[in-house]
C-alpha cells in the first residue's frame, strides 16, 4: 500500500462508495485479501489525510477501531508563516507508521488482565483425560461449559477465573489438578474482546474508538492522532473511569527516560480528556534538540534544557537570550548561567542559545624554516624564542637576516615587524614578547630567490626541465634526461647560458653564452670538459645524426610479383621504382583500375603512362604509408543514382553509356542528365559534356561506376520581410509614376 500513490488512493476511496460499500466493509475485505491490519491501519490514515470527513463516523487508524465524531470545523489551512513556526516536542509520537503502539494479541494472558463480556477462555483438560472448552463470556458476565450451570467470571483476574472454574470442572473430572487423579487443567484467554474508549478535548480526531481490550492510554492516542500540537497539552492527558480521575499521563516521561508507568490498560467506558496546553516555550540555537516545549508549574528553565538535550558542543553557555512577550510588544532579557536552575519560563518565551566565537583566546602561530610549524598555546609570558623551541628549532635553510611578524593591533589593524633572527638567537638584541593571534614567519633561502632549473633538448630520450642542483655537471643532466635517444651524436652539443656580469669576449649585441663541447656515448667528457659545470638556467642541445631517421615504408598489393611492404631507400623514390622492385607487372594486372592511397585518400593514376615514361608528372614521389594497388582486369560496371533499377551489369564494349542506363530501365523523373557522369576504375570521373544541347556521354571502361544525380530541390526565396517590404514599395512607386503619366497624357 505505501506504493500506491495519492490519486489512486483517492479513486479507490470513491469507486468503493460509489459501490455502496462503507469504509468498514472495506476494512473487512481487505484482511480477506491478506493485507495486515498495519497496511489497513497506514492506509486509514492517508485517507484520513487526503479526504478529511466531517457529520459521519470515519475509520481511524487502527485495527477493528471505529470512532463515531461528531460534525467539527475543519482547521485552518496551514499557511506560510505556521509552516515555519518549529515543531512541537511529542507531535511526532503519534504521526510516526513505524511507532503504532498497536497492543501484541500474541503474548501470553497477562494475569492481572480482567475478564469482562465477549472474551473468550480457553479451557485445556489433558493427562488421563483430555478435552477443551472454548467458551465465550456472555453479556451477564457468565460462561457455558456442558453438563455445568453458568459459572460467573466478568471482574474477575485470569487467575481467580481458572480457580473458579478449576473448582466446578470437579465435578466432571474427579480430583482435576491433584497428582493423584492424572488429571490436569488450566484456562487461558482465547480472542479478547472490544471496549470502546471517548477521547475529548484537544486531540486531533475527538470522538468514540472500538478498540482492543488489551489496548493502552498509548493506543488510543494514536487512534486519535493524538493531542492536537497546536493547542492540546502532552502533559496532561487524563483517564477517567467511572466519573473518577484514576492517572494522568505525562507523554514526557516517555519520550525522556522511556517509562510508561502511567501507560496504563484500558476499560470499557474509559475517558481520555485532554487539556489545553499550560506553557509553550521556544528553544533556539545551540542545544541539542531545538523545538517548542511545554512546561508544568514549578519547572524552570534548567528542565526545559534538559529536555533539549542540554547544550551542544558549540553552545556559548556564559548566558541565555530570551524574548518575551509583554502586553504591547517584546522585551529581550539575558540570563546568566547561574540563574538558568532558578529561572522559570512564561508562555511564548523564546530562548536562543548563542554559538562560541570562532577565535582563540591564546593562539599563536609559526610557519616557514622550522622543524614543526603550526599553531601553539600562547603561555602569560611567551616570547619568540620559546616559540621557536616549541616548534623544534630552526631548519638549516632558514634565512637569519629578516624574519617577520604578523600582529594584529588593538583596532585589529595588521601589523608586521621584522626581526633580525640571528641577532636575537645570539642573544644580540632582547627577546620579544608574543600576543594573541600573533604569526611568526621564517623564510627560507629557497622562498628568497627565483627557482633554479636547467633545461635539455634534442636527441636524449626525455627532454625537459630539471631542478638545477649545484656542482650539477653535463653526464648528471643527461641522466637525469634517461641518456641519449639512438639519433644522438657526441659532437656539436651546445650550452646556452645566460649573461649576467661577465661579457668579456661577447659582442655588444649578443647576451646569451654559447659553449660548444663534445661527450662520448659512455658519458665521458675529455679532461678540458671535465671540469665544465653548469650553472642555473643553462640549457644543453644534443644534436642528432644528419642522416639518421626512422623507416619509412610503402607497400604493393595485387598483381604483381612480390606484393607487400617495402622500405623507401631514398627521398627520390618514386611509383616506378616501387614496381621494379616488386618485380614487375603480373600479365592479370589491369592498368587501367590501378588505385594509389595517400594518407587515407584515393589518387586517381594513369599507370600505363607512367611505365611508358617515367618522366611524367603522374609518377609520384613515396610518401610513408603510400599503397598502390593494382588489380585483375574487372568484368562488371555498377549503376547507381536516380535511374529505375540501379544494378550492377557484366561489361560489354559494344555497349555504350545509354545502352546500361536502358538496362537499368532508363531514367527516374528526378534525373540530373546533364551532369551524369562516370567514375573508372582507377578513381577518375568522366563527365557528359554538351554542346548547343546535345550531349556527348563518357565512354563506359571496364570496372567503372556510372552516377546519375538528381536534380537539387529548389526552395523559393521568399526574402526576409524587410526585403519583401522594399520590393512593395518599388512597386508601389513604378505604378504611381505610371498611372501619374497616363493622367498627364489623358488631360
Amino acid at each position: 500500500m505505501n506504493n500506491l500513490t495519492d490519486e489512486q488512493v483517492t479513486q479507490f476511496v470513491q469507486q468503493a462508495r460509489i459501490s455502496g460499500m462503507t469504509e468498514t466493509q472495506m476494512e473487512a475485505l481487505a484482511l480477506t485479501r491478506g493485507f495486515t491490519p498495519a497496511d489497513i491501519n497506514r492506509m486509514r490514515q492517508r485517507i484520513s489525510q487526503l479526504q478529511p470527513s466531517s457529520g459521519r463516523p470515519t475509520t481511524t487508524p487502527e485495527t477493528n477501531v471505529v470512532r463515531e465524531q461528531p460534525a467539527t470545523p475543519s482547521p485552518p489551512a496551514t499557511t506560510t508563516a505556521a509552516a515555519s513556526t518549529p515543531a512541537v516536542f511529542g507531535a511526532s509520537l503519534f504521526t510516526s507508521v513505524n511507532l503504532s503502539f498497536e497492543p501484541n494479541l500474541r503474548m501470553p494472558t497477562p494475569r492481572n488482565y480482567i475478564i469482562g463480556p465477549d472474551d473468550e477462555l480457553i479451557i485445556d483438560v489433558y493427562g488421563n483425560a483430555q478435552q477443551t472448552y472454548r467458551p465465550r463470556v456472555s453479556p451477564e458476565g457468565s460462561i457455558r461449559i456442558e453438563n455445568l450451570s453458568p459459572i460467573y467470571v466478568n471482574g474477575l483476574t485470569i487467575e481467580q477465573a481458572e480457580q473458579r472454574v478449576i473448582g466446578r470442572l470437579k465435578t466432571l473430572y474427579q480430583g482435576i489438578n491433584t497428582s493423584a487423579s492424572g488429571v490436569q487443567a488450566q484456562v487461558t484467554l482465547g480472542s479478547v474482546r472490544s471496549i470502546k474508549v471517548t477521547l475529548l478535548g484537544q486531540v486531533v480526531r475527538p470522538g468514540t474508538y472500538t478498540l482492543s481490550s488489551l489496548a493502552t492510554v498509548f493506543n488510543a492516542l494514536y487512534a486519535a492522532g493524538g493531542p492536537a500540537p497546536g493547542r492540546g497539552s502532552f502533559r496532561d492527558i487524563r483517564v477517567y473511569r467511572s466519573n473518577r480521575l484514576v492517572r494522568t499521563l505525562d507523554c514526557y516521561d516517555f519520550l525522556l527516560r522511556a517509562d510508561q508507568k502511567d501507560n496504563i490498560r484500558l476499560l470499557d467506558q474509559d475517558i481520555i480528556f485532554v487539556d489545553h496546553y499550560g506553557t509553550h516555550i521556544e528553544l533556539a540555537g545551540e542545544v541539542k534538540q531545538p523545538g517548542l516545549y511545554e512546561m508544568r508549574r514549578g519547572e524552570t528553565l534548567k528542565s526545559a534544557l534538559a529536555f533539549a538535550g542540554g547544550f551542544s558542543d558549540r553552545a556559548y553557555t556564559a548566558s541565555i537570550n530570551l524574548l518575551r512577550n509583554t502586553p504591547t510588544q517584546q522585551q529581550l532579557t539575558t540570563i546568566p548561567t547561574t540563574d538558568i536552575a532558578q529561572f522559570v519560563p512564561q508562555g511564548g518565551d523564546h530562548y536562543v542559545v548563542g554559538t562560541i566565537l570562532d577565535r582563540v583566546e591564546n593562539k599563536v602561530s609559526v610557519s616557514g624554516a622550522v622543524f614543526r610549524p603550526g599553531d601553539y598555546a600562547l603561555s602569560k609570558e611567551g616570547t619568540l624564542k620559546q616559540l621557536i623551541t616549541r616548534a623544534e628549532g630552526l631548519r638549516e635553510d632558514a634565512f637569519l637576516n629578516r624574519a617577520t611578524i604578523r600582529r594584529l593591533r588593538n583596532n585589529l589593524d595588521p601589523e608586521v615587524i621584522s626581526v633580525d633572527l640571528g641577532k636575537l638567537l645570539r642573544g644580540e638584541i632582547a627577546d620579544i614578547a608574543l600576543y594573541r593571534e600573533d604569526h611568526l614567519h621564517i623564510s627560507t633561502l629557497g622562498e628568497l630567490r627565483q627557482q633554479r632549473s636547467v633545461s635539455v633538448q634534442g636527441a636524449v630520450n626525455k627532454s625537459g626541465t630539471f631542478d638545477f642542483a649545484d656542482s650539477m655537471t653535463v653526464a648528471n643532466l643527461i641522466v637525469l634526461a634517461e641518456g641519449f635517444s639512438d639519433a644522438a651524436i657526441s659532437s656539436r652539443m651546445e650550452i646556452a647560458r645566460r649573461v649576467k656580469t661577465d661579457t668579456s669576449g661577447l659582442p655588444n649585441d649578443q647576451n646569451v653564452r654559447l659553449i660548444v663541447f663534445e661527450i662520448d656515448q659512455n658519458l665521458r667528457l675529455n679532461p678540458a670538459d671535465a671540469k665544465l659545470t653548469l650553472r642555473p638556467f643553462d640549457q644543453v642541445f644534443v644534436r642528432a645524426s644528419p642522416r639518421y631517421e626512422a623507416q619509412k615504408g610503402v607497400s604493393i598489393a595485387g598483381e604483381v610479383v612480390y606484393p607487400g611492404g617495402y622500405a623507401i631507400r631514398t627521398k627520390s623514390d618514386h611509383i616506378t621504382d616501387l614496381i621494379s622492385r616488386a618485380g614487375g607487372l603480373k600479365p592479370e594486372a589491369y592498368l587501367p583500375a590501378a588505385r594509389f592511397t595517400r594518407r587515407g585518400e584515393s589518387i586517381s593514376l594513369d599507370l600505363k603512362k607512367i611505365l611508358d615514361d617515367s618522366a611524367v608528372a603522374g609518377n609520384l614521389l613515396l610518401e610513408d604509408g603510400d599503397v598502390l594497388t593494382l588489380p585483375r582486369r574487372p568484368d562488371i560496371i555498377r549503376i547507381r543514382g536516380e535511374v529505375l533499377n540501379p544494378a550492377t551489369v557484366e561489361f560489354d564494349p559494344a555497349k555504350s553509356f545509354r545502352d546500361y542506363i536502358g538496362e537499368t530501365g532508363g531514367f527516374t523523373n528526378k534525373a540530373l542528365k546533364r551532369k551524369a557522369y562516370a567514375i573508372g576504375a582507377n578513381g577518375k570521373i568522366k563527365p557528359t559534356r554538351s554542346l548547343l544541347g546535345i550531349r556527348s556521354y563518357p565512354t563506359i571502361e571496364r570496372g567503372a561506376d556510372i552516377v546519375v544525380p538528381a536534380v537539387p530541390s529548389k526552395e523559393p526565396d521568399k526574402g526576409s520581410s524587410a526585403e519583401r517590404a522594399a520590393w512593395l514599395t518599388v512597386i508601389a512607386s513604378g505604378v504611381a509614376v505610371i498611372l501619374t503619366a497616363l493622367r498627364l497624357i489623358t488631360n
